[in-house]
């Protein structure tokens, strides 16, 4: 389950931003996951868990918000749509070698007190 690595990574990055902004607790964690990331965002809430116990983001809310991957068309300049990771203009045909979104993990937001 590389979700618990990933998970741990945004642990790190997150208690460090709080503790830059002088916060003694963390609220809610939004983190932003491509449709083509290769990450389950059930398995990401269960190591949430896990992962936060015993710091100041224990018990924070988790906000996932999943990001629809999309290509570009050299032939057509311009995006579409990449659905199941299919990357066939459905415009020209053309297969693009251009992923504009949906293969990356972000964490968007904290709220702090």
């Amino acid at each position: 389950m590389h979700e618990l690595s990933l998970m741990e990574a945004v642990r790190d990055q997150a208690l460090a931003a709080a503790h830059a902004d002088g916060a003694t607790r963390i609220t809610a964690i939004s983190l932003r996951i491509g449709s083509l990331a290769g990450v389950e965002p059930e398995a990401m809430r269960f190591a949430h868990t896990v992962v936060m116990a015993g710091t100041i983001a224990a018990g924070a809310e988790l906000r996932i918000e999943i990001e629809a991957a999309e290509c570009h068309c050299s032939a057509c300049d311009a995006p579409f749509p990449a659905l199941d990771g299919c990357c066939d203009c459905p415009s020209c045909g053309a297969i693009s070698r251009q992923l504009l979104r949906g293969r990356d993990l972000r964490l968007l937001s904290l709220e702090v007190v």
